[in-house]
């Protein structure tokens, strides 16, 4: 028999509809606790790295510019056998590795530019109907805001490698 209350009728449970039992609620809980637990954590946490996804942010995204910041975006750059100065997109389709493994070596391909090969090879391997790279440029789009707005932009050379057989 249905009961009303406030409006709302309470039906009975279809006879094949069994109830939770109390050790699969327990399991249910606690599996959502440790997870909210370790989702905070990954979120809280400076040590944390891209390494932690999904338990932890994407620096890429875990961020947005203050109204006065400076944007900033590393690209690489070669310089053709043809003459022609053409981007090499840090995709691992495009020129082999990601662009978030060359951000996180910086330091290292400033003081060594000759690891800017892999880019090179990387986008030669996958481009072979193309001129090759005779010199790689690493650099940094830089988007100064003020208040929000673009008030200016510059390039940045952070590396220069000339091309070795």
């Amino acid at each position: 028999m249905s009961t009303q209350h406030q409006g709302r009728v309470d039906a009975p449970a279809p006879a094949d509809v069994r109830p939770v039992s109390r050790a699969s609620l327990a399991w249910r809980v606690l599996a959502a606790v440790a997870l909210v637990v370790l989702l905070v954590h990954g979120s809280a946490s400076t040590r944390v790295t891209d390494a932690a996804w999904p338990l932890g942010p994407m620096s890429q995204y875990a961020f947005f510019p203050g109204p006065d910041d400076t944007v900033v975006i590393t690209r690489v750059y070669g310089l053709l056998a043809d003459g022609e100065r053409v981007e090499l997109p840090l995709r691992v389709d495009t020129a082999g590795i990601r662009r978030a493994d060359v951000e996180a070596r910086i330091p290292v391909i400033e003081d060594d530019p000759s690891l800017l090969r892999a880019v090179s090879e990387g986008w030669s391997s996958r481009h072979p109907t193309e001129p090759r790279p005779v010199e790689v440029f690493l650099v940094q789009d830089r988007t100064h805001l003020h208040r929000g707005r673009v008030v200016a932009l510059d390039q940045v050379e952070l590396a220069r490698w000339r091309v070795t057989p």
